[in-house]
């Protein structure tokens, strides 16, 4: 693999935009933050060309978080081209997530976490709206206090991030979710029943992230609710798929009732500290 160029840059795109769906986080990394570092989501590429076309593309993230697309399966190759760099995680469809890990030899690096989820996308056009409670709103709506104890739940018992690390993982979530956007919160008046959000947003595509339910509420449809509302208002500015990854049985069912349907799996590899590929 070689290391891409911002001339690179379109034909990147052109490649990896008919398998959206696959390769979300690269895309939305380099059309929000671009190559030029400078930002934690900005991005490294590499890329590997057979006669004269792309076969595959290798990201990481400037925070370290590794996001394959390797449809050739030359795993050896991508650990080349990651070598002597620092990696805080892999995440991508479970083949080339898996296949990098065992290249580079960080499956034996020590996990935050490690599992593999089933991956679903939706035709927008025929998504599921059931009844239930709630309008979503901005998340500035909702008291500031229980969604940072929302997000601080999320990450220590859905991600398992380390308690040191959680504190302030949570503290930027809602930081960059009420400046961006992203995220919203579904209320029953003044009381928020559930959250979600795009963690990846592209023009005709978005990527549900980050949905989350109080215990004293699960089981009662609410997040299925603000996700099916949040994916509404993508639709009427032009939206027309969705795709996402999920972490629960539960989680699964409630997608599946939407419209959802599995296309694959999902590995999700978060290492306990960064660990540079030898």
């Amino acid at each position: 693999m070689i290391r891409a160029t911002p001339t690179d840059r379109d034909e990147i795109e052109a490649f990896l935009s008919p398998h959206a769906e696959r390769a979300m986080f690269p895309l939305n990394n380099l059309a929000h933050y671009g190559m030029s570092g400078g930002h934690p989501f900005a991005v490294t590429l590499w890329l590997a060309r057979q006669n004269g076309q792309i076969t595959d593309v290798l990201t990481q993230s400037d925070s370290g978080m590794v996001m394959p697309f390797l449809p050739s399966q030359d795993y050896p190759a991508a650990a080349r081209a990651l070598r002597g760099r620092a990696v805080i995680g892999i995440v991508g469809p479970r083949p080339c997530a898996r296949g990098v890990a065992a290249a580079t030899g960080l499956t034996h690096a020590t996990k935050s976490l490690d599992q593999d989820e089933p991956h679903f996308a939706l035709t927008l056009a025929s998504m599921t709206l059931l009844d239930g409670p709630g309008e979503i709103l901005p998340l500035t709506a909702a008291p500031p206090d229980i969604l940072k104890s929302w997000m601080l739940d999320y990450q220590l018992n859905t991600l398992n991030t380390p308690p040191d690390q959680a504190h302030q993982q949570a503290e930027d979530g809602y930081a960059r979710y009420t400046t961006t956007g992203s995220h919203v919160v579904l209320m029953d008046g003044t009381t928020p029943l559930a959250m979600t959000g795009f963690n990846a947003q592209l023009p005709h595509i978005v990527q549900i992230g980050g949905v989350y339910t109080p215990p004293a509420l699960r089981g009662q449809g609410h997040a299925r609710r603000a996700v099916a509302l949040h994916l509404m208002q993508a639709r009427n500015r032009g939206v027309h798929r969705a795709t996402l990854f999920s972490a629960s049985d539960m989680a699964a069912r409630a997608y599946r009732a939407l419209g959802f349907s599995q296309i694959g799996d999902w590995s999700l590899i978060l290492l306990r500290n960064k660990e540079t590929v030898a």
